[in-house]
């Protein structure tokens, strides 16, 4: 085979990326936006490991769980591969990554419950580009493997405050004479908190512009981010703040920093709440790491003394300041510290009986390691990346853990990506 033939074939599978994958002479055909059943008549577009991508010419036959996706742009959009998949086998295969993840590992029996998904219309958190082209502002995600920017004029993933802004937006971006930007946008329960971060300077007409877009759309806050110098944070300017924008964990109000970590969706931020809560029910002292600004640290602190940890410093400050004017906890701790050079050591875990951690895509490998040495009875973990998840996961078990069962969670709907929490006994 080779680079520009045309060829028949039939899909079998979904892959780890959201592609269908047909064999052809013994090779593996990567083929956007299939199902298996589907028979297709393809060109070989590139290599791609031992196979070729491929562009579909024709579909010739449709499999069984092929669907209508919901969205116009599902195909040029970078923000979703799997639209056309029915619902189904879509959370038999989120379910199947973190199955595959785990058994490269080493681990075969692990219970792994059917994956939980959050519906559509709910993703409260979402990061945008905006691009000036000749005299028009694009504003959306990026295509498919591509720089280009796909102009959103819908989105059944985000919410409808979010979905709603946009339009605003874009003609207030390209008013200010922006020729590129990103935008963070964040649904909170007080309104849309949105950070435009840009190495353009914010003059006075640019004030003006977001404050009366502020205005119209209702938001509650809007900043001004540069990027400084490489290491060093980012610069942030408070243009408008209508009010404080506002979420809350387990009744606890968190104003959280402008273009914050939270968790995308508020339903899978409830069934990992659930999760962590119910596995640490017993704990009297826990340890809360890469903790954020508290969405483990409020509820856990309900029945238990928390010492939460973050190396943000605003995360931490916007959850210390969130327990300041909380009412019936045990008691919080606050520190930040950067877990990855200086992991949490297992003397310093002596003093607690539980422990969460839920670390950002890249594992905690070190934390790990250090957990593994101690004496802790119980253990949740949450993560964002199977791979990761399970070679940590492997670092706990070789340590005397048992890896009790794994909870999937879908809040990047239609996305290659799932989450995850689980949960390990001594």
């Amino acid at each position: 085979m080779r680079i520009g033939d045309f060829v028949e074939l039939e899909v079998g599978t979904i892959g780890a990326r959201g592609d269908g994958i047909a064999l052809h002479d013994d090779a593996r055909v990567f083929l956007p936006f299939t199902v298996p059943g589907d028979r297709v008549r393809a060109r070989l577009a590139a290599k791609r490991g031992d196979g070729f991508t491929g562009d579909v010419e024709e579909l010739l036959g449709e499999g069984k769980a092929r669907r209508i996706p919901d969205c116009r742009h599902f195909g040029t959009c970078g923000g979703c591969a799997l639209q056309h998949v029915g619902s189904a086998l879509y959370a038999d295969w989120k379910r199947d990554l973190v199955i595959a993840a785990l058994r490269h590992r080493g681990f075969e029996d692990v219970p792994v419950e059917p994956c939980i998904i959050s519906p559509p219309g709910t993703r409260r958190r979402a990061k945008l580009s905006a691009l000036r082209v000749k005299d028009r502002m694009l504003l959306g995600f990026h295509g498919r493997g591509s720089d280009k920017i796909v102009d959103l004029s819908e989105c059944p993933v985000m919410s409808p405050a979010l979905v709603a802004a946009v339009a605003r937006l874009r003609k207030a971006l390209s008013s200010m004479g922006l020729g590129k930007a990103d935008i963070a946008v964040l649904d909170t329960e007080t309104g849309v908190d949105l950070t435009v971060e840009t190495k353009a300077d914010v003059n006075l007409r640019r004030r003006e512009t977001l404050a009366d877009l502020a205005a119209a759309q209702d938001f509650a806050r809007v900043s001004w981010a540069q990027p400084s110098a490489p290491g060093r944070p980012v610069e942030r300017d408070l243009i408008v703040m209508r009010r404080a924008p506002v979420l809350r964990f387990a009744g606890v109000a968190v104003t959280p920093p402008p273009d914050a970590f939270v968790q995308t969706t508020k339903h899978a931020e409830d069934v990992m709440t659930s999760f962590v809560s119910d596995v640490l029910s017993e704990a009297s002292r826990v340890a809360d790491l890469f903790a954020g600004c508290g969405t483990f640290t409020f509820p856990l602190a309900h029945k238990a003394r928390v010492t939460s940890i973050d190396g943000d410093g605003g995360l931490v400050a916007a959850a210390r300041e969130g327990a300041n004017h909380a009412t019936g906890l045990k008691g919080i701790t606050f520190e930040t510290r950067d877990l990855f050079r200086r992991p949490l050591m297992a003397s310093e875990l002596k003093p607690f009986d539980g422990l969460v951690f839920d670390p950002p895509r890249q594992g905690a490998k070190a934390q790990a390691e250090q957990i593994a040495s101690s004496k802790l009875p119980i253990v949740a973990a949450v993560s964002c990346d199977p791979g990761t998840f399970a070679r940590d996961a492997r670092i706990l078990v070789d340590g005397g853990y048992t890896l009790m069962r794994v909870q999937p969670i879908d809040q990047f709907l239609w996305s290659p990506h799932i989450e995850l929490v689980a949960e390990f006994k001594r």
